[in-house]
């Protein structure tokens, strides 16, 4: 009998568990459909990812797939308001509830995916840690820091990966750690410290706000795997799936040639299966995530697929200048790659 009833609490408190689980799925979605705007956290400050232009308005690939997720609920990519977050604020933020999804430069690590109540929705930009030194310092490789002063922002997995390569080189130095981006770039410009150490695509983006960028250089080596993606909390599939195919259809946009210039056109007259699904032309697939039959044509129409939104934010014709490299299309010599939509 008391095993009965020991076997009978489990399974009560398994039931209630389930049932509290379910009345919290598709909590974010209500949420945000009721106050009618997603609220995006995004950096506090980095060019190409999410910055105020000269007008105040947020740009960048960060900003941009927020609007995307905008455009995905609403139909309408300017119902998203943003919050300017520094490193050390980005996963309160989140976790608290102020903002509804995290798009702000962030590594996704088995610590941050596992143990913090969040979950990783995709990967907007594949990136690495990388080293950027003023050029009259004389050297052109990352092992020949030993003994320098590096400048490093807290509360990033930079710390971490810098302080392990240094470990495994056999090399020494002196770590200054800011709360901001901003503030070790200038530290850097300075004199106070002689490399600044981040995701290669933050130096590229710092660089472009230094007083004079050619006289600065980022160094060959990259030292770690850094994922870039955006984030949501744990336990709410319904949003975590949105945000997850929202990105995926804007890569599988550019992977099919539907840009924001033809996808009106594509979806009123494709001969192609896949691209029908896709813009709703064929099927119900935005049923099964709760959003509009027409849910990717406005993402593309609005925001524009991978390629377009990489190219406007972070391209050759950008200051930052960046190769697609790694973010290329899985089919042209990068790792980008989604699920199809079917």
């Amino acid at each position: 009998m008391k095993m009965l009833k020991s076997t009978l609490a489990v399974v009560t408190a398994a039931t209630a568990l389930g049932i509290s689980g379910l009345a919290q799925a598709g909590a974010t979605l209500d949420a945000v459909q009721k106050k009618g705007f997603v609220q995006c956290g995004v950096s506090d400050g980095l060019p190409g990812f999410s910055v105020p232009d000269a007008k105040g308005t947020i740009v960048g690939i960060d900003a941009d797939v927020c609007r995307a997720v905008a455009a995905a609920v609403f139909g309408d990519a300017t119902k998203v308001k943003f919050s300017q977050l520094n490193a050390k604020e980005r996963f309160t933020a989140l976790q608290s509830g102020e903002v509804d999804v995290l798009s702000r430069n962030t590594t996704w690590t088995s610590s941050r995916d596992a143990g913090m109540g969040l979950v990783f929705a995709g990967v907007t930009y594949y990136d690495g840690i990388g080293f950027l030194v003023n050029k009259k310092l004389g050297v052109s490789s990352a092992k020949e820091l030993d003994g320098a002063t590096i400048c490093i922002q807290a509360g990033t997995t930079t710390e971490l990966n810098v302080s392990d390569y240094f470990r495994a080189n056999g090399l020494k130095y002196t770590p200054i750690t800011f709360d901001t981006s901003d503030e070790s770039a200038k530290s850097l410009e300075s004199g106070r410290c002689d490399v600044l150490t981040s995701d290669k695509s933050q130096l590229y983006a710092q660089r472009s706000k230094l007083a004079a960028p050619a006289d600065y250089v980022v160094l060959p080596e990259t030292i770690s795997k850094e994922p870039l993606g955006p984030v949501v909390r744990k336990g709410d599939e319904e949003w975590f799936s949105i945000v997850k195919w929202t990105l995926f259809a804007m890569l599988n946009a550019e992977e099919m040639g539907v840009t924001s210039k033809n996808v009106e056109a594509e979806a009123k007259s494709t001969k192609n299966p896949d691209v029908a699904r896709m813009l709703g032309a064929d099927g119900e697939y935005g049923k099964d995530l709760k959003l509009p039959k027409d849910w990717v044509v406005q993402i593309v129409k609005q925001v524009g697929n991978y390629g377009e939104v990489f190219e406007k934010n972070l391209g050759k014709e950008t200051p930052l200048q960046i190769d697609r490299g790694l973010n290329a299309l899985w089919n042209n010599g990068g790792i980008q790659y989604a699920p199809p939509v079917r």
